[in-house]
């Protein structure tokens, strides 16, 4: 198997080519990164595999991805900007990766269409949901920038994949975490405070939920798609977790013995107040299920951290916070 994996020195993407090699007999991977904000090229520190290849480059660059494509038989597309409260800021870079980027690898597979695009999107598309479960087949109702442009890449990889008989599946994970997450994010940035002890301020009163899957699930239900391919799918990638901010933030503090280090402050806008999604579907046809103990996973997720201080010593917090409603660096 040779895989395009954009987007690859991120969080997620890095946790899945290193699963990759794990997973996979035989498999090549080439990694395009633009190397934004949210990479990190210490990611993919430990990977020592000739079948693996590093390519600093953007998928807005459509002559790039003529190079690229054609040398392979799958594209992985996690490359996007992630950050909602960035999209409220400045909506424009979102739209450029996130639908212009997608757009042009569209463009390249009409001319390749035995190459397999799984797309990695988000449950954030639907839109906050207060009772019940989100399935594929639900209507997409975005509420902030961010997602709005990933619903409109979702819907454009749909119209080519009719129109131009591209051979393409999307999946909608619920919130990841784990090692190598940015720092803007919810879990590591309270990590972080507390290794600083410093207070971790809060949307609101920190009672939205949000559904949590462990990185390495998701990868692993990525993998699981890619091993039992069916074209023009849409797949929920749901955690087996779900709780609000204020107490997944407590948690963390439990755990690293930290008191009285939580603040709170004001909404974001837009806040959706619960997300949760049904993987129903996915277990039907790959027999995917969520495995990972919250409790569990959060301890792992800590030790790296406080392991691997190199890793976030070197990023600004200036870097990681741009929001002018929010004191504190949690996004």
């Amino acid at each position: 198997m040779r895989i395009l994996v954009t987007g690859g020195c991120g969080f997620i993407g890095s946790n899945f080519i290193l699963r990759c090699f794990e997973k996979f007999e035989n498999v090549s991977i080439i990694n395009v990164d633009a190397m934004g904000i949210g990479s990190n090229p210490l990611n993919l520190k430990e990977l020592k595999s000739s079948k693996y290849k590093f390519v600093r480059g953007n998928i807005c660059n459509k002559t790039l991805l003529e190079k690229l494509i054609p040398k392979v038989d799958h594209i992985v597309n996690f490359a996007a900007e992630s950050h909602v409260d960035r999209s409220i800021v400045n909506p424009k870079d979102f739209i450029k990766s996130n639908y212009l980027g997608v757009f042009n690898i569209l463009e390249v597979l009409r001319n390749h269409k035995k190459i397999k695009l799984l797309h990695i999107s988000t449950d954030e598309v639907y839109g906050e949901i207060l009772k019940g479960k989100h399935v594929e087949n639900d209507e997409m109702n975005p509420s902030n920038p961010y997602s709005a442009t990933k619903a409109s890449a979702e819907m454009i990889i749909r119209a080519y994949s009719r129109t131009y008989d591209l051979d393409t599946t999307i999946t909608r994970a619920t919130n990841n975490f784990g090692p190598r997450q940015f720092l803007e994010k919810l879990i590591p940035s309270t990590i972080l405070s507390a290794l600083r002890n410093e207070t971790m301020q809060l949307h609101g009163n920190g009672s939205y939920k949000r559904q949590w899957i462990y990185v390495n699930d998701h990868c692993e239900a990525l993998v699981k798609i890619l091993k039992n391919w069916k074209s023009s799918s849409i797949y929920n990638i749901a955690g087996n977790n779900e709780v609000t901010n204020l107490n997944i933030v407590k948690k963390i503090m439990k755990i690293m013995n930290k008191n009285n280090l939580i603040s709170f402050g004001p909404d974001r806008p837009g806040q959706d107040r619960r997300y949760s999604i049904s993987g129903n579907l996915l277990e039907k046809r790959t027999g995917f299920r969520a495995k990972t103990n919250l409790d569990d996973a959060l301890k792992h997720t800590i030790e790296w951290y406080v392991s691997n201080r190199k890793w976030w010593e070197k990023i600004s917090l200036q870097k990681i916070n741009p929001t002018p409603w929010l004191k504190n660096r949690q996004l």
